[in-house]
């Protein structure tokens, strides 16, 4: 009997021992150290290949795509972040640049800025920088300028001006106490002043700002009305 409780226990020892084996070699050849991925962009295949061949990371071409930035030949975009934390021997997609779709730049003068956007995009192209200029003469969101222009040579940046509309203009606040709201509104339209009413009836009782304030167009009025009052 004890030959034989000897030999149950011998045998649920080793059972547990080989359990405990499998699963610690499991966790050791399941085990992969991790590495911080760096940045490749605008770098050659060759010299990313290096940089991530000294983190333990392989390179996979994805394809290429037009950009007006990046020169022909470099790397646009990584679909791994740098500084990103990955296990080793990860494959890192790549995205090389062919340089711009042109060789020159639209007219973009007298277009919205987002139909500029549009026109570029489809060319490879892209607005770097955007500057608000007062125009009395151009609509507000209208491109009135660019640079470089379409003769001139291609650059890595294309700047537009938008008009930002007329320079505002300013008034003294006429007193609209105790005249009709039509009247106000009339003379609201071509100060370029909004309107903002309170109250039921057709006269206005108090405003806001008073008479005599300096206003601005574009500002709002604010107006409390009453009912006409017969004797």
């Amino acid at each position: 009997m004890n030959s034989f409780l000897r030999a149950a226990l011998f045998f649920a020892l080793f059972v547990v021992l080989g359990l405990t084996f499998g699963f610690l070699t499991f966790k050791i050849l399941s085990f992969s150290r991790t590495v911080e991925v760096p940045s490749i962009m605008n770098m050659t295949v060759i010299e990313a290949d290096k940089v991530l061949g000294k983190s333990g990371l392989d390179l996979k071409i994805e394809g290429e795509d037009f950009d007006s930035v990046i020169p022909s030949g470099k790397i646009m975009r990584q679909d791994v972040p740098p500084g990103k934390s990955v296990k080793e021997k990860r494959a890192i997609k790549i995205v090389i640049s062919k340089g711009p779709k042109v060789l020159s730049i639209p007219m973009l003068v007298n277009e919205t800025l987002q139909n500029a956007e549009s026109v570029l995009l489809q060319k490879g192209l892209r607005i770097g920088k955007v500057i608000n200029v007062r125009s009395d003469a151009v609509q507000k969101g209208i491109i009135v300028a660019q640079r470089p222009e379409p003769d001139d040579k291609l650059t890595d940046m294309i700047t537009v001006l938008v008009s930002a509309g007329p320079h505002d203009q300013a008034y003294y606040c006429p007193d609209f106490q105790g005249k009709q709201i039509e009247e106000v509104r009339e003379v609201a339209q071509k100060m370029g002043l909004e309107i903002e009413t309170q109250g039921t009836g057709s006269i206005v009782k108090i405003q806001r700002p008073k008479p005599g304030t300096v206003i601005k167009s574009g500002e709002r009025l604010y107006l409390e009305m009453k009912e006409v009052t017969t004797p």
